[in-house]
This record gives C-alpha cells, sequence and structure tokens, in this order.
C-alpha cells in the first residue's frame, strides 16, 4: 500500500514544487517520464551506528546553528525552555531521477526540506525541541511506479529514520515526546509508531502524534499503530490527521488507490473512514460544516517567509475522512492548489496557530497526566 498511495501523494508534491503547469497539459505519464530512475536501485549499506550521534546529521536539532525549526512569525517566538522533545519527519524533497534515495548532502534537496522545517515543524517550537534527521528519502519518481525498485528506496529511507529516533531517544532522556510528519514523513511515522511505539513502554511518553497529509484508516490501520485517534482537546497519547481541500473537493484519486490496499492490520481499507481531525479543535471534525476561524501562515511568494493571519471559514468532514474549508484565507493557494482543490501543500500552514496551541495543551495534559487514549 505504501507504494500505491504514494503514487498518488508524489503526483500532489511534484505538482506543487516542479510540475504543475506540466501535468495540467499531459498527464501523469509525463511525469513518470521525466522523474523515475531509469536505472535499478542500488543496495546501500546502513549508515555507521554512531551516524546520528554528528549534529550535521540533522537538519534541525536543539544545539544546531541556523536552526530552521526555530523559524516564527512576527509577534511569536519559540519556547525558551521547551519541555518537550519533537521529532519531525519532513516530507519529500528530492525530485531528481539520478537516484531511487536521495544523497545525504544533497543541497537542493536540503534546501527544499528547511522551508518544509520553517512552515511546518516550526508549529512546534512552542511546545519542544525540535530533532529533525537527514535521510536518504525516496525520490519522489519512485512513487510514480510499481516497480521494486521503488519499495526498496521507501525501506532505505525508513532504514536511516529508525536510526535517527533511535539517537533521538538516547539524547532526550525520558522528556515528552511529539511525534510529527508531512506526506512522506507521515508514512515513516505510521511505520514508526507500528514497529517502536505500539505496545511498547514508549508509549506512555507520547504527547501526541501529528500524522498529517496521510490517509489512517480507523478499522484497517489504528488497532496496529498503539495509540487510538485523538477524540477531546486534552487528550493526550493519541493520533491527529487530516488532508486538506476546498469546497467542492474531488479526492478521487487517492479513494481510488486507498480502497485498493491493504491496512496495517492486514485488513482491507476498502470503505472504511480515515482520521479526520478538526485542527481547531483537536477532535474530529463534523460532519456538517461548522464556522471557525483559523490560525494561518500567509506564505511568501518563495515560501522562505510568511505572515500569521487570523481567517473565518468553514470545516467539516466529508464522511471518508477528507477535511474540508469551505472558504480558503486570502493570499494561500495559487499555483499550488493541487487537482480536486487539493491543498495538501498547506495542510500545516493552513492551520498553524492551532497546531501549536494544540499541542501546547496537549503537552500540559501530559504534565498534569490527563486524560490518556
Amino acid at each position: 500500500m505504501a507504494r500505491k498511495f504514494l503514487y498518488i501523494v508524489a503526483v500532489l508534491i511534484v505538482l506543487a514544487l516542479a510540475a504543475t503547469f506540466a501535468y495540467r497539459i499531459w498527464g501523469v505519464e509525463l511525469l513518470r517520464q521525466a522523474m523515475v530512475p531509469g536505472a535499478r536501485f542500488e543496495s546501500q549499506t546502513a549508515l555507521p551506528t554512531d551516524s546520528y550521534a554528528r549534529p550535521d546529521m540533522w537538519l534541525a536539532r536543539p544545539d544546531k546553528s541556523g536552526n530552521p525549526a526555530l523559524w516564527t512569525p512576527a509577534g511569536i517566538k519559540p519556547a525558551d525552555k521547551p519541555e518537550a522533545a519533537v521529532f519531525f519527519i519532513h516530507p519529500t524533497s528530492y525530485l531528481n531521477r539520478a537516484k531511487w534515495n536521495a544523497p545525504l548532502d544533497d543541497k537542493e534537496a536540503n534546501d527544499r526540506a528547511n522551508l518544509f522545517l520553517r512552515g511546518q515543524a516550526s508549529a512546534f517550537n512552542g511546545a519542544g525541541a525540535i530533532w529533525a534527521p537527514r535521510y536518504r528519502q525516496a525520490t519522489f519518481g519512485a512513487f510514480l511506479t510499481t516497480k521494486a525498485d521503488a519499495q526498496q528506496a521507501l525501506d532505505l529511507a525508513y532504514r536511516d529514520i529508525t536510526a535517527a529516533f533511535d539517537q533521538f531517544l538516547k539524547e532526550t532522556g525520558d522528556r515528552p515526546i511529539i511525534l510529527a510528519g508531512h506526506s512522506q514523513g507521515a508514512l515513516h511515522l505510521t511505520r514508526l509508531l507500528r514497529d517502536r511505539v505500539a505496545g511498547k513502554p514508549l508509549a506512555q511518553r507520547i504527547v501526541a502524534a501529528y500524522v498529517v497529509g496521510w490517509p489512517v484508516s480507523k478499522t484497517a490501520d489504528l488497532p496496529a499503530l498503539g495509540l487510538p485517534e485523538c477524540t477531546a482537546a486534552d487528550q493526550r497519547g493519541c493520533i491527529l490527521s487530516w488532508q486538506s481541500f476546498a469546497e467542492p473537493a474531488d479526492p478521487s484519486l487517492i479513494l481510488d488507490t486507498f480502497d485498493a490496499s491493504p491496512g496495517f492490520t492486514g485488513a482491507p481499507r476498502k470503505g472504511t473512514a480515515m482520521i479526520c481531525t478538526n485542527p481547531v479543535t483537536g477532535t474530529p471534525a463534523p460532519d456538517a460544516a461548522t464556522a471557525t476561524e483559523i490560525g494561518n501562515l500567509v506564505p511568501a511568494s518563495d515560501f522562505s517567509s510568511a505572515t500569521l493571519a487570523k481567517s473565518a471559514t468553514t470545516l467539516r468532514c466529508d464522511g471518508r475522512g477528507f477535511l474540508m474549508l469551505g472558504t480558503m484565507p486570502q493570499g494561500v493557494g495559487g499555483q499550488y492548489v493541487l487537482p480536486g482543490n487539493n491543498y495538501h501543500v498547506f495542510d500545516y500552514s493552513l492551520f498553524w496557530a492551532n497546531v501549536r496551541a494544540d499541542a501546547e495543551r496537549r503537552l500540559t495534559a501530559h504534565q498534569k497526566g490527563g486524560t490518556r487514549g
């Protein structure tokens, strides 16, 4: 399923970052020709066991100068003494078809990843110290094919994530943990929850897991991930997930692939509901459109900076699990709006202030020993 669904997500990411105009004219086949590596996957050895003890293996960590995750819009500052430790997995930023996996020192991919950290991971710097590893991410061309090479590339990327997570645990002691990711990063996060959190003592330290821009079936995935869906604003040790669309929306590309795949439990995902969190309330989104105010980032044209705004809209869940916004904030969208009115690129930035408040609220509940699971 990972490879199949990443096919759809990658189409969305490449639209947003590199080929919107070409896609709209020539479609997926052109993207395949341009982006899928022509060579076979080359097996790579595991990184040395102490690799992630080196600061240069991290895009963000508390002792790193120029930490992009410490960015904030005017009027907001990172916490002076953050209580939690945040493990953030960035989305796909490697667009090169020369290799199935990004070299760790690829400047272009790292520069893009830094932009993602500024607009996404920064939402958590009021609650925790942010750790975001470099990893040999699968190129998004791997998401446009069913070749076995693509799954091998994803598995290699995940091995790096687990190595980074192990080092993160060593260096953060017994602090509360916030887990977060987006798109490819959220896929790796679901695997991390299944393999390293579910049924383990570590689950007791998890404040929340933000699986954003990635579908999580309530029946075919969730039981295997070790944490329940967040159903209360002050609940700790639970999962939030949403995929942002504007009305009228057409999520059929995602549903077609989602419904054809098995979940982490082995059960089919077809027809199942996905977690659909309202990021403003931190609870399941209502079925009926509900007026609300969101705290969104309005990005600069090059996405290198943004201002914070308060915008009125409505929110609802479509029934299967897509978060629908009735109107979009001024200055958000343009060429980065994806087919079907999909606002995947803006999953975090649309609700930046709300995510920030949610993480801080759940951390307070964790510290007070509030409702868990």
